[in-house]
Formats: C-alpha cells, sequence, structure tokens
C-alpha cells in the first residue's frame, strides 16, 4: 500500500509539475456589428465557459480575441454562427507561438535580445546598483502573497529632483512580458545613454521604476503557465486575482468580475491582494514627490488616459491628450508604429479598480498614462523577442517627448 501511495505522490508532482500547453489553441477576431453581439459575446466572457478573452466585447466595431480550445472549435463556430457574427483566424497555434516567442539562448550578460526570468530582473537591478551607487539604489515597493519582493530601483541624479519624480510600473499583468522587457530597456537608457534629449529627460526628474509588480505570477507564467493574468493567492478551487482590478478607486464598478475563475476577478475586497496593498502603501509613502505615474501593458498600441470606470473627463484631460498625441507621433517616426490616444473607456472598454487610476485619484498626480504596447494582435501577449528593442526605442521616444512638453 506506501508502495502505491508512493507511486501515486510521484505521478501526482509529475503531473502538476509539467508546464501548462496550448497545443491546438487558436485565437480569432471578431468584430461586433450590432449591440446584440456585443451583449452575447461579453455573457460568454462571464459565462468562464473555457473561452479566454484577450481582448474582451465593449462597443460595436472594436475587435473582440478570443482563444479557444481545440475541443471547443466546432462549438464556437456553431455560435458564430447562430450570432450572425463573422470571425476569422488571428493566431493558428498558441503553443507554436509561445515556443517561438519564448527561445533563450545562453548569455554573458543582461540584454534585451531574449526575456528574462525575475532573478534575473533583479539581478540586473542590483548590478546598476553596484554600477552606478552614487545614482541608483535598489528598493523594496512591496511583497507578493508567495513572499517574493516588489522589487525596483530609485534613480537620482541630483537632490533638487526629490519633488520631481516619475514612477514606473511595468508587468501588473504577468502574461505581459513585453512589459518588464520595455521598462528595464528604459531603465538602461536612463542610465548609459548618450542622446543629449535622453541625458536632459532622465538627470531632471527623480524615478521610481518597478519592472515587475506581479512577481508571483511573472514567476508562474515561466514555470507553469506561459498565458497566466492574475496574481496567485487562493480563492477556493481558483486562483489569482487581477491586480490591475484590486486596487480602492471606484473598486467594481465596471469591466471587473466576482467570480474567482475568471481572469477580471477584481478580488474579494478592494486590496486584497498583498501585491496591491503593499505596492500602495509604498506609493503613498512618496506621493508627495510625484509628478507623473506610467504604466505599462501589452497588447494594442494604445496610450491611455485615467478613468477606467467612466468615460467622463478628468480635469486636466485636454493637456493629457494634446500632450499624449505628441508622443504617439513621435514614436510612430521610428518604425511607423501607430498609438491611439484616450480616455480608457472610449478607447478600449470600461475596466475599474486599476493602479493608474488610484493614483490619480487619490493623490492628483498630474502626469498620468498607460501604455499598452505591441502588437495589435497578430502576437497579442507573445510578442517575438526581436521586437523588445524597437519596441523600446520608440516608447522611449514618446516618452522623452512628452515629458519635454511636460517641462516647457
Amino acid at each position: 500500500m506506501k508502495a502505491i501511495l508512493a507511486t501515486c505522490l510521484v505521478l501526482a508532482v509529475a503531473v502538476f509539475g509539467e508546464k501548462v500547453r496550448y497545443d491546438g489553441f487558436q485565437v480569432y477576431e471578431l468584430i461586433p456589428v450590432n449591440e446584440q453581439q456585443v451583449s452575447a459575446l461579453k455573457s460568454m466572457e462571464e459565462l468562464n465557459g473555457g473561452y479566454s478573452f484577450w481582448i474582451g466585447a465593449s462597443t460595436v466595431g472594436k475587435a473582440v480575441h478570443v482563444m479557444v480550445p481545440p475541443h471547443l472549435k466546432l462549438n464556437f463556430e456553431d455560435s458564430m454562427k447562430l450570432l450572425n457574427l463573422n470571425h476569422s483566424i488571428y493566431m493558428e497555434n498558441v503553443q507554436e507561438k509561445i515556443e517561438s516567442s519564448s527561445v533563450r539562448t545562453h548569455y554573458k550578460s543582461f540584454g534585451w535580445t531574449q526575456y528574462h526570468t525575475l532573478e534575473e530582473i533583479y539581478d540586473f537591478l542590483r548590478d546598476l546598483e553596484s554600477r552606478f551607487p552614487d545614482n541608483v539604489k535598489v528598493v523594496k515597493g512591496g511583497e507578493s502573497y508567495e513572499g517574493r519582493d516588489i522589487l525596483g530601483v530609485h534613480v537620482s541624479f541630483n537632490k533638487a529632483n526629490e519633488n520631481n519624480a516619475i514612477f514606473i510600473e511595468g508587468g501588473i499583468h504577468a502574461r505581459e512580458w513585453i512589459g518588464p522587457a520595455t521598462v528595464t530597456y528604459m531603465l538602461n537608457e536612463f542610465m548609459t545613454s548618450t542622446d543629449s534629449r535622453v541625458r536632459n529627460i532622465a538627470e531632471s526628474h527623480d524615478w521610481y521604476i518597478f519592472p515587475s509588480v506581479n512577481p508571483d505570477g511573472y514567476v508562474y507564467t515561466h514555470a507553469r503557465d506561459r498565458m497566466w493574468r492574475k496574481t496567485r493567492q487562493p480563492y477556493g478551487f481558483c486562483v489569482g486575482a487581477d491586480p490591475n482590478r484590486n486596487w480602492g478607486f471606484h473598486w467594481m464598478e465596471g469591466g471587473a468580475s466576482n467570480n474567482p475563475c475568471l481572469e477580471t476577478f477584481a478580488g474579494s475586497k478592494a486590496f486584497s491582494e498583498p501585491e496591491t496593498k503593499s505596492l500602495a502603501d509604498y506609493i503613498e509613502s512618496i506621493n508627495k514627490k510625484l509628478v507623473g505615474y506610467i504604466a505599462f501593458h501589452s497588447y494594442s498600441q494604445l496610450l491611455l488616459i485615467p478613468y477606467g470606470h467612466t468615460s467622463q473627463h478628468l480635469e486636466n484631460y485636454d493637456e493629457l491628450y494634446r500632450i499624449g498625441l505628441k508622443g504617439a507621433k513621435a514614436l510612430e517616426k521610428h518604425y511607423g508604429t501607430k498609438y491611439t490616444v484616450g480616455n480608457i473607456v472610449e478607447t478600449i472598454y470600461i475596466a475599474s479598480g486599476g493602479s493608474m487610476d488610484w493614483v490619480k485619484g487619490e493623490f492628483g498626480t498630474r502626469i498620468t498614462y498607460t501604455y499598452e504596447l505591441r502588437d495589435t494582435g497578430r502576437h497579442g501577449f507573445l510578442l517575438p523577442a526581436e521586437q523588445i528593442i524597437p519596441t523600446g526605442e520608440e516608447t522611449l521616444d514618446s516618452l522623452v517627448t512628452m515629458l519635454e512638453e511636460y517641462q516647457k
């Protein structure tokens, strides 16, 4: 009996230790043309019937991206026919895309030709501190459910910049690997670039830069499930909450779910996740120093302005929009990448309880944007590593241009 139990335990460890695979999973693009189709797609997402909505339904005419497992393919296509909703396959095989975007080679130093693990990112931060001890200090912004530190750096070139600080957030959604990669790319440029415009922006601000604020989720995407989005705190039979629906500003007022099994589960209450609560406490401790808060997500090529619970424009929307347009134009010059600028609700969908909204609503921070980085869906969350540097270059161009405008 003991031998049988031991064998079962070994088998269980082997099974649960394997990585989740997405062989035969396909991503469809749908464009609803009437409110009935929009409503049906929203119901389908809320039912959690085995489909993963990479971009959920919002309004008529806006593209919806849905990942469909092979065993539900026929059911899904039948449903689309009943709805008279045109659909096309946007990604043929998700597993193949995962494998092509996650290829790693041996590296001698940290770089941007491949995606890195959390520990490699943290080692990069520590290395910067050792190389630039007068300007870089590794700081702890919080702690995760599984006990990991949320590490970032405080960068300062001049004590006079203390109250002219920008907070940079990356990786709040675990599977959006291009976020941490872009954040570390820009951080490296702040420290090493010889471009006079970059140097001016870098050295005229203090920076609080956190590449991966959902460390448990990010580790899980490397170890077990590349498509994981949430935190890792258990909720009954399901695990994790959406850490960008969990902040205490208009929490659960749209675009969020109370179902723990859905990817947009907002948590049991505002700040139920150790990651969001501890990071919020840290931000509150430095809020009087902050003039800007900028978050990096993917995908869709958008530059978003608060708020996510309402289409009503905030008090300095015109300023944010005007300067955001200049940032988008600067971004486009490098590789022709086009971004749309606007209020979250108007531009993408309702999404309450986000980090940027909390900062803006709680402290009135002047400069508040969220980048939804490359691309528009051909690769989606699985952007190939060869696009890291181009993404970093064009995004840095955009950020520098916008901050120059705010300096005027």
